[in-house]
């Protein structure tokens, strides 16, 4: 069976002030996550370097999910994440992700280097996730890593506004009602907002990814 493994890195953490706060306040997130997603985590999420941090999922249907709660609740630091697809050939530690090794994790580490290079070379709306798979599905990996690219570019011309609306929505999974409630807005203030994001369409795109890399757990592509 494949396995999904997820390498996180801080984009120019060496800049950051207060790296300690933020390596601490990352540990919170990912111990939300372990929690919140317990059935779809085969290793939890840990930091393993002081700017990384890694897990494991044995099924792919939230991993996008949890990447966007990730990257909102640790909003304005930047992150980059690798996705790689792939067997895991050492032992799986519940408990902590660091020590596990395989296709999978080889993928994923490939994938944050390619980002990395893309950004060196400041190309223009570089994703900041990517996909690699293990075997021959190179197609496969360019549909989807192409879908990542145009979901960076949603995000890009959010404000700090619809951000924060899209990211309630995309938490808690209900209506423009309940969103304008929590926030303590106007639902007609919600609705325009939503549409000025483009949050359907950025939503599906989210679901579509989530679907197919669900089903790579049930079917090696």
């Amino acid at each position: 069976m494949p396995y999904i493994a997820i390498i996180g890195d801080i984009k120019d953490s060496k800049k950051l002030n207060d790296r300690k706060k933020i390596q601490e306040e990352l540990q919170r997130v990912l111990n939300e996550v372990n929690k919140k997603y317990v059935e779809d985590i085969s290793s939890k999420f840990m930091i393993t370097l002081g700017d990384e941090f890694q897990g494991l999922l044995c099924n792919g249907g939230n991993i996008l999910q949890i990447i966007t709660e990730i990257e909102s609740k640790m909003y304005p630091v930047k992150i980059r994440y690798g996705i790689g697809v792939g067997e895991i050939i050492t032992d799986i530690n519940a408990d902590m992700a660091i020590g596990a090794d395989g296709p999978g994790y080889h993928k994923a580490r490939e994938a944050v280097e390619y980002l990395k290079q893309n950004e060196k070379r400041k190309q223009i709306d570089s994703a900041d996730i990517r996909l690699g798979i293990d075997g021959d599905n190179e197609s496969f990996a360019i549909m989807i890593n192409t879908i990542f690219t145009l979901l960076t570019v949603i995000k890009g011309s959010w404000s700090n506004r619809q951000r924060e609306v899209i990211a309630d929505m995309l938490e808690h999974q209900d209506g423009q009602v309940n969103v304008a409630r929590r926030m303590g807005i106007q639902q007609s203030t919600v609705q325009r907002i939503l549409a000025k994001g483009r949050y359907y369409a950025y939503k599906e795109a989210l679901d579509t990814v989530g679907k197919v890399l669900g089903e790579i757990t049930q079917n090696d592509i």
